[in-house]
């Protein structure tokens, strides 16, 4: 998916796109369309052409539409979204999300099982709603938890409760469990902050706003200005009505307009863009694709998209996450910002492997197959027979190939173990070398992404070295020895004063801080 995704960006080929925009006088911007309602062309001399013709010219408005219209929350968490949101909100890794789900469960007792492929609940767990609620509805959340408790009743939809869509376990919702928000981490707040906002939006009412569409015309051309009126902040409250989504960037604030209504001195210009390649896969992107890889299946392989769907994809919820990192720790892929790059080496393994082994659709095929011998179809024992020629085939055909594995990252250190020259690999921690024989497995690192900040521009630092000589080192030029930056870093915690102890401080000190005459006052008042 990955070297599908590099050579998409690859033979992509960037083309200028035109439109034209018209304001008026209030402030009102009109988007200009074709007959086939697209708001953009790819010739310069056609949009040039009318914006020459309608210059000068007056608008006027031919229909005046208002549609009220209810906007449900999403549905709640299953751990490939969750794994989605976390990566793309606070850069947390799939195998990260996962293990900070299973102590939020396991330790913690305030999140139901993470390893779920379910969006929605069954009818048993509706009663125990509203403990729920009153379990998560503390601090931050007490406001909307308790506008959600005096809903009473929950008439919940299908996109909520199905007992036909829960697999082996429901959604991930917050326990019966009482939350004590000290108790958790700063990881752990995060993490559980998604799912107790997801589930409060969901028992939250619907968010409800009048959608208008105003359409024009300048000479014989179509304009269109959208906009829309809040009539109910509904569950967007829970996200202090900032929740990332797909709404329409055209939406502006529309006076009131009627058909017929012309206006003068409208400024008609010329608007340009550039198509854009596909982006590179983040690690939450790549899960999603995982979960559904029909898109990078061979049009003849489409026949079997349906069992893959059925499947739920590439791996299970419990193992995408841990693929990708030993992909990672392989050195088959690699990190460069929040996107995905495949390495040679990676490359070279693809242009060695055979192609079905390349293709989702050999993971559909023995799907197929398993769901036979669960049936009764299929004997297992034949399964297993054609899986073992099909290996020893494989095998036979790489071992056949004239093509060798090349290592472009080969450096003049050998390794002290077995002689051999080592490999210098990137990988989320930083740089390291490797010895290039597996069976010796030695290892050695280079650079070492650190957490540490850098005091003159705050970037974080590499910590490069070994022993008493380790040295961090910034991209700025700022060098600084391990024993000076703990030093330093000392001072620094002696000098600060935490909250705990200001806190401490305040409640020691004597009725001086008090406002003494008003509390006479106020005493007086109650006798």
């Amino acid at each position: 998916m990955i070297a599908a995704r590099e050579k998409e960006i690859k033979e992509f080929q960037p083309k200028n796109f035109y439109g034209l925009q018209a304001k008026i006088n209030k402030g009102i911007k009109f988007t200009w369309h074709d007959e086939k309602n697209n708001n953009r062309t790819f010739s310069k001399e056609k949009a040039e052409g009318l914006l020459h013709k309608l210059s000068g010219k007056s608008i006027t408005i031919t229909k005046v539409d208002k549609n009220y219209k209810k906007k449900y929350a999403p549905q709640l968490y299953d751990l490939t979204e969750l794994q989605r949101d976390a990566n793309r909100i606070f850069n947390f890794s799939g195998k990260q999300t996962l293990s900070i789900m299973q102590k939020l469960y396991e330790q913690h007792k305030v999140l139901t099982y993470p390893r779920t492929d379910s969006k929605v609940i069954s009818t048993d767990i509706v009663p125990t709603l509203k403990d729920r609620v009153k379990a998560c509805g503390v601090d931050q959340y007490a406001t909307v938890a308790s506008k959600v408790l005096r809903r009473g009743d929950y008439k919940l939809p299908k996109s909520v409760v199905d007992n036909a869509k829960v697999s082996d376990h429901h959604a991930i919702i917050p326990t019966e469990q009482p939350v004590v928000l000290a108790d958790l981490n700063d990881k752990e707040r995060k993490i559980y902050d998604l799912v107790v906002k997801r589930f409060l939006a969901v028992l939250s009412e619907a968010h409800e706003y009048e959608q208008m569409v105003i359409h024009a015309e300048i000479g014989a051309e179509s304009f269109t200005a959208k906009g829309k009126v809040i009539k109910k902040q509904g569950w967007k409250e829970v996200y202090d009505n900032r929740f990332d989504d797909d709404e329409d960037s055209d939406d502006q604030r529309l006076p009131i307009m009627k058909q017929g209504d012309l206006f003068d001195n409208v400024n008609v210009q010329l608007t340009t863009g550039e198509t854009k390649p596909p982006e590179r896969f983040t690690e939450g992107a790549l899960l999603q694709a995982m979960e559904n890889p029909t898109r990078f299946m061979n049009p003849d392989e489409k026949h079997l998209a349906g069992t893959l769907n059925k499947t739920g994809g590439i791996g299970t919820v419990a193992t995408r996450a841990d693929i990708i990192e030993k992909l990672f720790n392989i050195n088959y892929m690699e990190m460069k910002g929040k996107h995905i790059f495949i390495t040679s080496k990676g490359k070279q393994l693809l242009e060695l492997v055979p192609e079905d082994l390349r293709s989702p659709a050999l993971t559909a095929e023995w799907e197929q197959k398993l769901s036979q011998i669960a049936e009764g179809k299929l004997n297992k024992n034949k399964f297993i027979s054609e899986i073992k020629d099909y290996t020893k085939e494989v095998v036979q055909e790489i071992k056949a190939t004239d093509s060798k594995f090349k290592h472009d990252n080969m450096t003049g250190t050998k390794c002290p173990d077995c002689g051999k020259l080592m490999l210098e690999v990137n990988n989320k921690h930083g740089r390291m070398l490797v010895c290039q024989d597996r069976s010796c497995g030695h290892k050695k690192n280079i650079a070492k992404k650190t957490n540490a900040r850098c005091p003159n521009c705050h970037k974080r630092l590499e910590l490069r070295g070994e022993g008493e000589g380790q040295m961090f080192i910034c991209k700025c030029g700022h060098r600084e020895k391990l024993s000076t930056f703990n030093e330093r870093r000392k001072k620094e915690k002696q000098s600060k004063v935490s909250k705990k102890d200001v806190n401490k401080y305040l409640k020691k000190q004597d009725d001086g801080f008090k406002n003494n005459a008003l509390a006479d006052a106020l005493a007086k008042l109650k006798k």
